[in-house]
């Protein structure tokens, strides 16, 4: 089973977690800075490579005092990943930020779902090595949510606060 995981937006990124699976990039764009869209087609094909099972995407909503013109160009960002992810026939599940991070037992910081990633995935650790990298780090942590939640795993919350998982360096 592989689950890939979705954090939107722009400055999002991708994941794919599950038995022998492990990758994680940036959300593809184009443009200028004020100008930026998802590269649906780019996206398409990696995700298409990569064949998952299913899809978790953050639910995400707009942010109180975030402009009009940012929660547009958010949402689009959305709109071209479900409609990808739709066109793909994959099958769909949202997650909260509250909850996948409830289940990890993370505070709201990013810092910190790179951090979790870091010592989940240490064989990826340089993918994940910059601050910026925390939109990395959460796509991997939603698509392990998803996993150990759809995917009728034996594994609990209480052996991911050990930092044990299912993808230790053994056996990906």
């Amino acid at each position: 089973m592989k689950v890939l995981g979705i954090d939107p937006g722009l400055d999002g990124a991708i994941a794919l977690v599950g038995d022998g699976y492990l990758s994680v990039r940036d959300t593809p764009t184009a443009g200028e800075l004020k100008r930026r869209v998802v590269v649906a087609a780019e996206l398409a094909g990696v995700i298409k490579a990569w064949e998952p099972d299913l899809a978790i995407i953050e639910r995400v909503h707009a942010m109180p005092k975030q402009g009009v013109t940012s929660s547009f160009r958010f949402g689009q960002a959305l709109g071209v990943l479900e409609g990808v992810v739709g066109a793909l026939l994959i099958p769909v599940e949202y997650v909260t930020p509250q909850s996948w991070k409830k289940f990890f037992r993370l505070s709201a910081s990013k810092d910190d779902a790179r951090l979790k990633a870091i010592q989940t995935w240490p064989r990826i650790s340089e993918e994940l090595s910059r601050k910026k990298d925390a939109d990395r780090a959460e796509a991997l942590l939603i698509a392990q949510y998803g996993f150990n939640r759809f995917c009728g795993t034996s594994i609990t919350k209480s052996d991911l606060s050990t930092s044990s998982s299912l993808f230790t360096p053994q056996n990906i």
